[in-house]
C-alpha cells in the first residue's frame, strides 16, 4: 500500500485504497459509505459501532473486527508520532 503519512490525514481515496486491501471482498457498502459521506481518515479513526452499522456494516463480528483494525491504525499512528518526538529530542 502506497499509504506512507499517518492515518488521520488521509483523504477519502486514502481511506478506500486501505479498506480494499483490509476487506477486498466483503465491503462494499463501506466503500459506498465511504464516498457519500466523505469519510476521510481523522473520521475514519473515530467511527464507532453504532457508525458502522449506521453506515451499512450491520453484522457485529464485522463491526468489532473494523474497530480492531482501527485500533490498530490509531496506535501505529501514535507510535509514529512518539518515535518522531523522541528522535528529535535527542537529535544535537
Amino acid at each position: 500500500m502506497g499509504l506512507s503519512k499517518g492515518p488521520s490525514s488521509w483523504s477519502v481515496e486514502e481511506v478506500l485504497e486501505w479498506i480494499q486491501e483490509q476487506y477486498p471482498t466483503k465491503m462494499t457498502l463501506l466503500h459506498k459509505a465511504v464516498i457519500k459521506h466523505d469519510i476521510t481518515g481523522r473520521v475514519l479513526l473515530r467511527l464507532k459501532d453504532y457508525q458502522l452499522k449506521l453506515l451499512g456494516v450491520e453484522d457485529e463480528k464485522q463491526q468489532q473486527e473494523i474497530l480492531q483494525d482501527l485500533l490498530l491504525l490509531k496506535v501505529q499512528e501514535e507510535i509514529s508520532e512518539l518515535s518522531d518526538i523522541c528522535s528529535e529530542f535527542l537529535s544535537p
